[in-house]
């Protein structure tokens, strides 16, 4: 391994003198060869020395690189695609609100950047569990988690459920604190994240009460935390699964007003602790009520624009079948049918960024 890390850095640099397209082409191919035989596996990690530490990049990205230098059709444009390639591997440029290297962004080929999310089924690994009814894929915390903070920073959710997004946070290196109306259901969230390995030395903190209703700013000051820097809410989807008999459960609203003042209330109550210029997202689905199609997604995006948050993105994400549908496509598909309607195949993540 040793010796890859000084090839690829101490061949790269070297070549900025050639003056032969062809002979930096071979060397390129002959680079491009090594790198190929020495990897098993296109997503591992090659290890290069750049001012004495050590860089990971994985080898799909490397050696797509030396494709495009190996496409280049003149000396000059071989020549910055090297010096590209150089830059990237010892310099970080990091955005605002990430820890992504933006001149390596081709590496990050999983983090999705597109407004329709195709996901496939629900990552299972470590201590995610997908037993709860209501709990979100651990996809999206993920996604947002990558492209809205940094490691060591502060998450919150405001609807904690089953856990998903601090057993994501903990995962990546992100602090991670959950609301949750129910000690039961916070209990059991606590288990489920104290299973996944805390290989950052992360914080988790769950609070059991009410987040339309909660003092935030005191209850993070109690825990010495000053403000935090990603809110994430996924709320039930007004009356359609009932999590509880506890009148104070939004699931228990008794109209779409009372939903969404509720709602509402939990925005007001969280907001004054996410730091300004800070992102805010809001996982919701559309329900029917009397054979028509509520807008619930897009009301609830109204509540937050009635705040001072600026609209950033509206990304639907899709989803094949739910606890209450499945087994029973073909039934659905009748109905549908029979009633003129269609069947939900998605729901959306509202991304808003706080003014």
């Amino acid at each position: 391994m040793i010796s890859k890390k000084i090839i690829i850095r101490d061949t790269l640099s070297k070549l900025i003198g050639q003056k032969s397209l062809a002979h930096i082409h071979t060397v390129i191919r002959n680079l491009k060869t090594a790198l190929e035989n020495h990897s098993h596996n296109k997503l591992a990690d090659h290890s290069i020395v750049s001012h004495g530490k050590t860089v990971k990049a994985r080898s799909k990205y490397l050696i797509g690189e030396l494709n495009q230098i190996l496409d280049a059709r003149s000396l000059d444009r071989a020549k910055y695609y090297i010096q590209r390639l150089i830059r990237a591997l010892s310099e970080t440029k990091t955005g605002k609100v990430n820890d992504l290297n933006l001149h390596r962004w081709k590496e990050y080929d999983d983090i999705l950047t597109d407004s329709l999310w195709i996901l496939d089924k629900r990552d299972t690994s470590g201590a995610h569990n997908g037993g709860y009814w209501g709990n979100f894929i651990p996809q999206i915390p993920n996604q947002l988690l990558r492209r809205y903070t940094k490691k060591g920073e502060w998450v919150l959710d405001a609807f904690l459920g089953s856990g998903t997004t601090l057993i994501e946070s903990k995962r990546l290196g992100r602090n991670g604190i959950g609301i949750e109306l129910q000690r039961k259901v916070a209990n059991s969230a606590l288990k489920a994240v104290e299973q996944e390995d805390n290989r950052y030395s992360t914080q988790t903190q769950i609070i059991v009460g009410d987040s339309s209703n909660l003092d935030f700013k005191a209850e993070l000051h109690q825990r010495n935390i000053k403000s935090v820097q990603l809110l994430i809410m996924h709320p039930p989807y007004w009356d359609i699964v009932k999590f509880s008999k506890d009148k104070r459960d939004l699931s228990n609203a008794k109209s779409i007003n009372e939903f969404l003042n509720l709602f509402g209330k939990v925005v007001d109550a969280a907001s004054p602790v996410l730091d300004k210029g800070r992102f805010f997202a809001v996982v919701i689905g559309d329900k029917y009520t009397g054979g028509s199609w509520i807008p619930l997604g897009f009301y609830t995006m109204q509540e937050v624009l009635k705040r001072k948050y600026s609209l950033k993105s509206i990304i639907i994400k899709n989803f094949d079948e739910t606890k209450g549908k499945r087994n029973q496509k073909e039934l659905w598909r009748y109905r549908a049918l029979a009633g003129g309607f269609y069947i939900f195949k998605h729901e959306y993540i509202f991304l808003f960024k706080r003014e």
